[in-house]
């Protein structure tokens, strides 16, 4: 059994930052693939950004490329995503994701596509106000 739990969300200004946590166990996690999504009101879930078992290749969403930034400590069994210059449209809840069928030389189709992860967080929520 997998166990994503997020942390680091709250109310922020816009141009401000947050850095999100989440913390996994019951897997070994320096094989996996780990993701951020986020789903605003009314709106399907998005991806947001992803990063390879080791830590080298990363994709983002265009809205958030230069702004936020996805890293991972395998140590510590641990994702974060360092998200700066809020926006308000950048409110949503915030999930991460592992998924043990993306290889790391796959493309950013398949590191945004939700299909593809196995296990969720609960979510944290980020709410960036004007």
């Amino acid at each position: 059994q997998v166990q994503l739990v997020e942390s680091g969300g709250g109310l922020v200004q816009a141009g401000g930052s947050l850095r999100l946590s989440c913390a996994a166990s019951g897997r070994t996690f320096n094989r996996d693939v780990m993701g951020w999504f986020r789903q605003a009101p009314g709106k399907e879930r998005e991806f947001v950004a992803g990063i390879s078992q080791d830590g080298a290749t990363t994709h983002y969403t265009d809205s958030v490329k230069g702004r936020f930034t996805i890293s991972r400590n395998n140590a510590k069994k641990a994702v974060y995503l360092q998200m700066n210059s809020l926006r308000p449209e950048d409110t949503a809840v915030y999930y991460c994701a592992t998924s043990g069928r993306i290889l790391s030389w796959y493309s950013r189709t398949s590191y945004s596509d939700a299909r593809q992860y196995d296990y969720w967080g609960q979510g944290t929520q980020v709410t960036v106000a004007s």
